[in-house]
């Protein structure tokens, strides 16, 4: 069972749903820092990682793999960076940020890693319409699943 939480509530769950998982849920995050930005979020209503239970705990391992698996195969992001900043949003949660040397064209559009390979700017983003962000979820969960 999903606890709706403040965090998944501020990311637009259950619309913006990438994958569920037992204890997890990835997210397309609304503001693209890269192709394929994510947010990873717990379903519990704790406010701090050390409150997760261990289970819960052990899932993320395999989250986070699917995940880079995922997006590495299909839009060939180098690296992942992860932020659990959680300042904001209190649930455990993590930015999960693909890393691109250069710049990947997705539905006609170019999306660039100004940063690379130094740490990640949120303020630094590829903008987005609705659209696109629905398609790249529904894109990104399809790959998921296969």
């Amino acid at each position: 069972m999903t606890i709706l939480n403040a965090t998944l509530q501020k990311f637009g769950y259950p619309g913006s749903v990438i994958c569920d998982f037992d204890h997890w849920v990835v997210l397309i995050r609304p503001v693209q820092v890269t192709l394929a930005s994510a947010v990873i979020a717990a379903k519990s209503d704790v406010v701090s990682f050390g409150a997760l239970r261990p289970d819960q705990m052990a899932e993320l391992s395999s989250v986070i793999q699917r995940f880079e698996s995922v997006v590495a195969g299909g839009f060939g992001a180098e690296k992942f960076n992860y932020l659990g900043l959680m300042m904001v949003d209190p649930n455990p949660h993590f930015h999960a940020i693909p890393r691109y040397r250069a710049p990947v064209s997705y539905l006609d559009k170019w999306f660039t890693d100004e940063r690379f390979p130094k740490p990640p700017a949120l303020d630094v983003v590829n903008e987005c319409s609705i659209e696109m962000l629905h398609t790249l979820r529904k894109d990104l969960a399809l790959r998921f699943k296969s």
